[in-house]
């Protein structure tokens, strides 16, 4: 399953390039994150294929100003707070109008230590359980598409950690940011071959996906060494935006979520991790040197194991109290 088409794409394709073609008309979408950095771009390359596209935002004032030239619909919603993500749900789903595209673009990375009012840490509740109380309470307007697409975008970050299931939030180990990251977004290629599993029946799929490394608001919680120890800027502190040098501009980081989305080459399949908008292949070596993984495409096997999607939706069942069989 997870092996490259291949698609004909590569890393520098555009969004703009990959939805060429491609009519979205009467077709509706919600992206999180829409305003700002690649859900932006994603936004707008969506609307100029005919979608209609709604985007929850936690801070609407710097939403309104992202996105006072586009036609969307714009409605309040933070990830972390149950009750607004459960809020905005209702409003889509009292209306009942169908729902095609759910792209869950949002995210935080590598924060201080923080908890919300659960006790939950925030990069674990915001990037995964957030996601996932969304895309259950929307369920029923994904079914009455009769073919929707749940996009997930994750990291390569996954790879500094699987989802520790028995301390999820930290309460018994130490903290450490990036292994928290890499756990949100192992969870959230996780939640894709789960919401795939159950989705797939009433012809809903679901696929996860690293955009590629693009200087972008997520890493605002980094210094400035670290980012040119990543490679995101260069020694006189401006963004790089090479490929050869491992990064990707706004467009082409935005590509592979607009492939997963709209593109027929994915007709039939689910449950996949995608990387410049291809399948990627899977990941076995044991290297953890940071360097060097950089340099290397896949997917590590415990982010897209079957066993572990099961438990992981379980569990945020459970933290959440949402179900698609309890609403």
């Amino acid at each position: 399953m997870q092996s490259p088409l291949p698609s004909g794409f590569g890393a520098t394709t555009t969004a703009a390039e990959v939805i060429e073609g491609i009519d979205l008309t009467g077709k509706h979408a919600v992206v999180t994150g829409g305003y700002a950095g690649l859900g932006l771009e994603t936004v707008r390359v969506l609307l100029g294929a005919g979608a209609r596209v709604t985007v929850p935002a936690r801070d609407m004032d710097k939403a309104r100003r992202a996105l006072d030239a586009l036609d969307v619909e714009l409605l309040p919603m933070d990830l972390a707070d149950p009750a607004s993500v459960d809020a905005f749900a209702r409003t889509l789903v009292e209306r009942g109008d169908a729902l095609h595209l759910l792209i869950n673009n949002a995210g935080v990375m590598a924060c201080p230590l923080e908890r919300d009012a659960r006790g939950y840490e925030r990069q674990f509740a915001t990037n995964h359980l957030g996601h996932f109380q969304l895309a259950v309470r929307l369920w029923p307007l994904m079914r009455k598409a009769n073919g929707a697409r749940i996009v997930s975008v994750s990291s390569r970050g996954h790879r500094f950690s699987p989802v520790v299931f028995d301390d999820p939030h930290y309460q018994h180990r130490d903290y450490d940011r990036w292994t928290a990251y890499g756990q949100s977004k192992t969870a959230n290629v996780l939640f894709a071959v789960g919401a795939d599993a159950r989705g797939k029946a009433d012809g809903i799929r679901a696929f996860s996906l690293h955009p590629g490394a693009i200087m972008t608001d997520l890493a605002r919680y980094m210094s400035e060494e670290e980012l040119r120890g990543f490679g995101v800027i260069d020694e006189h502190g401006k963004p790089v935006a090479e490929v050869a040098q491992g990064m990707k501009s706004v467009p082409q980081g935005a590509a592979t979520s607009v492939w997963a989305a709209t593109s027929a080459q994915l007709d039939g399949m689910g449950g996949l991790y995608l990387e410049d908008c291809d399948v990627a292949p899977l990941l076995l070596t044991d290297t953890t040197d940071i360097a060097e993984l950089r340099k290397m495409a896949g997917v590590r096997p415990y982010a897209v194991d079957a066993d572990g999607a099961e438990t992981l939706w379980a569990l945020s069942e459970e933290q959440t109290g949402v179900s698609l069989d309890r609403g």
